[in-house]
């Protein structure tokens, strides 16, 4: 068998893994083959974490997290992870529906009284919030200024 040689185990353009007895494709949008093969190249063919990183456009850290997460997980664990929040809105819409209704409701209402009503009815919103929606929506109370005389 032939040795394989490290700069021809992934192919990006067409994605394709190549081996000594031919090759096997790979979809274009697939992100975990590449992060697999190279674990594999720096691990497994002695090319290093450092250069097989680099190959691959990553980082070293991001090498041995990946190396990390494949060791606990599997390769599953290679996809990339949903970005943006990990947790649900501080102000979904109906807290926002209730902060505009109560805005209405009481043209006077601080913003500090708007979330002590809304925290009576369950509802867990801080006063900075209360304030940010009614910043987004222009529902500031304006002061009228007298011109001057």
């Amino acid at each position: 068998m032939d040795e394989i040689t490290m700069d021809k185990i992934f192919l990006p353009d067409p994605a394709s893994l190549v081996g000594p007895a031919g090759s096997l494709a790979v979809p274009a949008d697939d992100e975990i083959t590449p992060k697999l093969c190279m674990l594999y190249e720096g691990r497994c063919l002695g090319l290093g974490a450092t250069h097989a990183a680099q190959k691959y456009g990553f980082s070293r850290p991001r090498y041995y997290q990946l190396l990390a997460r494949l060791k606990k997980e599997g390769a599953i664990a290679l996809q990339s992870l949903k970005r943006g929040p990990q947790s649900p809105s501080r102000r979904p819409p109906e807290v926002t529906r209730q902060v505009i209704r109560h805005s209405f409701l009481d043209a006077q209402a601080s913003p500090e009284v708007i979330a002590q009503k809304l925290q009576q009815t369950e509802h867990a919103i801080s006063i900075r919030s209360v304030e940010r929606i009614i910043e987004d929506f222009g529902l500031q109370k304006k002061t009228l200024r007298r011109p001057p005389q």
